[in-house]
């Protein structure tokens, strides 16, 4: 069976509790560090004035060819790893070096609004 499909969620919900164990999802950053020999990435986004990191298990992406530096999105499932806390086991890890940020952000900002009218939608029943 197939997990669910990933929502958007921006680098500072991802450890914010905003999103639960086991929840598929899609986030970004800049690939800030990693390190093949426990197959762990970082990745750093700022919001406002604080800096937020996101750790990625890549072993089900690996060989992989990391650009520290490079602008990345990831797609998985969140887990909470013993002494490390929660971070993402990638199932997609893409270099979007050169992605307006800006925009993608405005684009998760509209998907997010088109998903809530269609359940109040959905909530509401069809006409009758």
């Amino acid at each position: 069976m197939l997990p669910a499909a990933a929502v958007f969620h921006y680098p500072w919900e991802v450890n914010s509790g905003a999103v639960q164990e086991g929840e598929s999802v899609r986030t970004f950053g800049r690939l800030v560090c990693y390190q093949p020999e426990e197959s762990r990435a970082t990745l750093s986004a700022q919001h406002a004035s604080a800096q937020h990191q996101v750790l990625v298990h890549t072993l089900f992406v690996e060989p992989f060819d990391p650009i520290i530096g490079a602008q990345y999105i990831v797609l998985g499932e969140i887990e909470n790893m013993e002494g490390v806390g929660m971070m993402v086991r990638a199932r997609v890890l893409n270099c979007v070096d050169g992605v307006n940020l800006a925009l993608l952000q405005k684009a998760i900002n509209e998907q997010r609004r088109f998903f809530k009218e269609r359940e109040s939608k959905e909530a509401d029943g069809p006409p009758t």
